[in-house]
């Protein structure tokens, strides 16, 4: 009687239809460290923005009035200067301030595992030595936050 019992469980079981469990709202879980939708995606969020960087080249001055940059070096090596004065600025978009170069600033040799964090109003230009690439994980919020 038990086996017969067990195996209308087991039968039920199969018929009745699974819970499916979604991600709760706003998880991301980027495998291997690649998005979904491939290394350029970003993904906004209500007060940020995650997304991968990759650079094999210089990189244009940024200034962000309103948002805070969180950066973690995953691998490569560049020169980070941050600070001073953006020269040629232009407006890129509002809030957003694109230059070609930087004077007076700081210059900082970073690599993998280095976790760096830009104010909002502050330059930063990423340089590349020829044959070298830059990756990280790019997190930019709100000052609001």
């Amino acid at each position: 009687m038990f086996a017969l019992v067990a195996q209308i469980f087991v039968l039920y079981a199969s018929l009745t239809p699974q819970a499916v469990v979604a991600d709760p709202p706003g998880f991301v879980l980027w495998s291997k460290g690649i998005p979904d939708g491939g290394p350029d995606t970003k993904v906004p969020f209500a007060n940020h923005t995650l997304s991968i960087s990759h650079r094999d080249k210089n990189g244009l001055v940024e200034e962000h009035e309103k948002f805070v940059d969180v950066i973690v070096v995953q691998s490569g090596n560049a020169t980070l200067i941050v600070g001073g004065d953006v020269l040629g600025p232009k407006s890129a978009e509002p809030g957003e301030i694109r230059g070609k170069s930087i004077r007076g600033g700081l210059k900082r040799t970073v690599g993998p595992g280095d976790v760096i964090h830009i104010t909002a109003g502050t330059p930063h230009q990423f340089l590349i030595s020829p044959g070298s690439q830059i990756t990280s994980v790019l997190v930019s919020g709100s000052v609001n936050l």
